[in-house]
């Protein structure tokens, strides 16, 4: 499949259906191919805007160091795969995942370093996959 886009022509998009007015329009058109579990991690660890440097970054406002096992960043990886979020999903994955740092560590100071590890990932996304599913339920129910 992966092939056939990227060999798609102009005229191949009038007939999949867009009218030629906007087809005109589109000076280039290219496929992207989809990312691999290690190109999700170094979206989460290297760029200088990093997600990962972020959140280290915010905890050490309040004078605490953070850091990701390395196979919590695969699980993170790995969730955003299944999930076929790309690396936009990555963000919300790991707002999942620190939600309950980011409330409970600024009102301790007695924490001073914080590990997250893939088995806190798995917790913390299970958590939010049944706070989903029983919001499902209740709008089922509403309507």
């Amino acid at each position: 499949m992966d092939v056939l886009l990227q060999e798609a022509l102009p005229q191949d998009l009038v007939k999949f259906g867009l009218i030629p007015e906007l087809v005109g329009r589109l000076p280039v058109t290219v496929s992207l191919d989809l990312l691999d579990r290690d190109a999700l991690i170094r979206i989460l660890t290297e760029p200088k805007s990093a997600i990962v440097k972020q959140y280290q970054k915010l905890l050490e406002l309040d004078g605490v160091k953070l850091e990701f096992d390395k196979d919590a960043l695969l699980e993170i990886a790995d969730t955003t795969l299944k999930r076929k979020t790309g690396a936009r999903g990555l963000r919300a994955i790991m707002e999942a995942v620190t939600l309950d740092l980011m409330y409970h560590i600024p009102s301790d100071e007695s924490i001073t370093k914080c590990e997250i590890t893939k088995e806190d990932v798995e917790k913390n996304l299970a958590i939010e996959e049944k706070e989903e599913k029983a919001l499902v339920e209740k709008l089922e129910q509403a309507s």
